[in-house]
């Protein structure tokens, strides 16, 4: 027992070794950092370090961020990202998205592992195969790479049947990150693939998850706060439900983007489907219930693209156990199931036969999981080498520190400048970050008058920009050219910085100098 938990644990080291240096070769392509929250949260991470782990956040007063409701909804993800704040922030981000996609893709080999896949350690390393998006999402110092760990542990301890794990688990989850629901999704899609394959309908898995869910949400350290955030935060996100223009990954791939980017996930599921008729035998549970997953992912992904760091792993997930019982079937080993004595001559025969068929197999199955890795990881990579650089709004981030008092009010004219400036300025306070629902939430009037402004349907805004947004500073990326143009026209608005990224000015109305 000791000799075989020592080899399962080399294993797993291995396994993670591999899909590290994988990663780092993805995320290593490029000195800066993949998208732009990661600068909040690795900076909001080194905060918690350095100044206090729950420490106020005083920086968007006039959204639902405010220092009064502040909620932070990735608490679990920056506690984990605190060992990587020592030294240059920017490489400490980037080591923390390898490690934790390497645990999640580790997760989903230990999912093979606990299941008996055939090949399971063949099976994981095609994750690092099946879709470029996939992968160029999973290299975000963001959440989704943890959260997907979260899933496919919630789902290996649904199939072994492990329901106490289930309740710490979705405890983590709520304290992680706030797609916390998909874990109760994916216990009722178990628990129904149980009811409807096996007749066995068991709600205590959905009451162990909801449970852990209802305890996180509570015993928070932002409750009742938490709540109201959840809900003031996700419904905007819904079909018809806002007209705010809210970040691109909320938005749905085109069609040909996804054949594009995600080819072999989309050939993994089919394939699934086929095996399913292959093996001419009833679909047992853990495959039904990993069908529908991926079917829920893959309606998801059609509403908005975010949903790709989960479609792609779980159609992999679903193709390995779709296949497993042929492969199995199929083993070159498996000369005399039933167990008739035969000759020695025949069992020789009979092995070199199904040994060339293996092979044979192997090496075509091997020759495309290496063509996949190669193309998705080469896409992948200059996918990232096309991301803004790391030191964007440094030097006018360093004017504004040196410049203006402390917390004085920065107007920023696009609610996506908001992480960089953070992560180089928390002297200054802005306006809308994160999340431009989270200003428009708070006050419809005040965001629809900032859209405005910075659209350049406002003549002369400086007198607006001070009294109703209280800002003496305003800063702006040379993208905004018809707000640009309306702020020299102003006699209100004086330019005291400029780079080829950004321009800074001042507000100065008669009587207020």
């Amino acid at each position: 027992m000791a000799k075989h938990s020592y080899q399962k644990w080399l294993s797993g080291l291995l396994v993670f070794a591999v899909f590290a240096g994988f990663l780092t070769l993805i995320q290593f392509s490029t000195p800066d950092l993949v998208g732009t929250d990661g600068y909040y949260h690795i900076k909001f991470a080194y905060l918690m370090r350095t100044v206090s782990l729950i420490p106020e956040f005083p920086w968007l007063p006039l959204t639902i961020l405010n220092p009064q409701d502040f909620v932070d909804h990735h608490f679990l993800f920056h506690v984990a990202q605190i060992p990587f704040t020592f030294g240059n922030l920017v490489s400490g981000a980037k080591w923390a998205s390898v490690v934790f996609a390497s645990l999640a893709f580790l997760s989903v080999w230990w999912l093979f592992r606990n299941q008996e896949i055939p090949f399971a350690g063949l099976w994981a390393l095609g994750l690092l195969g099946i879709s470029e998006a996939f992968l160029y999402r999973m290299n975000m110092p963001r959440a989704q790479a943890l959260s997907l760990a979260i899933l496919v542990l919630g789902f290996n301890f649904l199939l072994l049947r492990k329901i106490r794990y289930l309740l710490p688990l979705g405890f983590i989850y709520v304290w992680l990150y706030d797609g916390f629901p998909l874990i109760i999704i994916l216990t009722i899609v178990t628990t129904l693939a149980f009811w409807v394959i096996e007749g066995d309908l068991d709600f205590k898995p959905l009451i162990f998850v909801c449970a852990g869910v209802i305890l996180g949400l509570i015993i928070n350290p932002y409750f009742p706060h938490n709540i109201i955030f959840l809900l003031r935060h996700l419904l905007p996100k819904f079909p018809d439900s806002s007209e705010v223009q809210v970040g691109n990954e909320w938005y749905p791939y085109e069609t040909t983007q996804l054949l594009e980017n995600s080819p072999f996930a989309l050939i993994l599921f089919l394939s699934g489907v086929f095996a399913i008729g292959f093996r001419n035998q009833r679909m047992d549970s853990r495959t039904a219930a990993a069908l529908l997953m991926t079917m829920f992912f893959g309606v998801m992904l059609f509403q908005s693209r975010r949903f790709i760091e989960y479609f792609p792993p779980f159609a992999m997930i679903f193709a390995a156990m779709a296949w497993a019982p042929f492969i199995a079937k199929k083993n070159i080993w498996s000369v005399n199931s039933r167990k008739e004595p035969v000759s020695t001559k025949i069992v020789i025969n009979s092995l070199h036969t199904k040994t060339g068929k293996y092979w044979r197999v192997a090496g075509i199955s091997g020759l495309l999981l290496t063509l996949s890795i190669w193309i998705t990881t080469r896409d992948a990579q200059a996918h990232l080498q096309g991301t803004r650089a790391a030191g964007e709004y440094s030097q006018a981030s360093s004017w504004l520190i040196e410049n203006t008092p402390n917390q004085a009010r920065v107007f920023q004219t696009d609610w996506d400048d908001f992480p960089r400036l953070f992560f180089y300025n928390t002297w200054n306070t802005y306006l809308v970050g994160l999340d431009p629902t989270y200003l428009q939430i708070q006050d419809a009037d005040l965001y629809d008058l900032w859209v405005d402004i910075t659209r350049g349907q406002v003549e002369t805004p400086s007198r607006l920009i001070s009294e109703r947004f209280a800002a003496e500073y305003v800063f702006t990326d040379l993208n905004h050219e018809p707000f640009i143009q309306q702020a020299h026209k102003d006699p209100g608005m004086e330019p005291v910085y400029n780079d080829d990224q950004a321009i800074i000015f001042r507000v100065r109305l008669p009587g207020n100098e």
